[in-house]
């Protein structure tokens, strides 16, 4: 018997469902995202003092996070509202 074969025969393995989210991620991500979006008005403000101090990076970073908090409600709400429909590839957690 070489060491190569198997000794026991293969069984074909699926992991088990992920749990269901139990928090409301809209409000979660919604108020980072106002955060940003307010961080992000601030800065604008103060762009003269920014540029002095060579500190535009804050600018950008609050553009940046304003940006993808609201990419990232834009998909949560799309795979919502998929949910809610009934297609088969939207995630059924976002119902949760």
């Amino acid at each position: 018997m070489s060491s190569l074969e198997p000794t026991a025969p293969a069984t074909s393995y699926s992991p088990p469902p992920l749990p269901p989210v139990r928090r409301n991620l809209f409000r979660i991500v919604g108020s980072f995202t106002a955060v940003w979006f307010l961080a992000l008005i601030v800065l604008l403000f103060r762009i003269a003092a920014l540029r002095e101090q060579h500190h535009l990076i804050w600018l950008w970073t609050a553009a940046a996070g304003s940006f993808l908090g609201c990419l990232g409600l834009s998909v949560y709400l799309w795979q919502r509202s998929a949910a809610r429909r009934g297609h088969r590839s939207a995630q059924q957690m976002a119902l949760d």
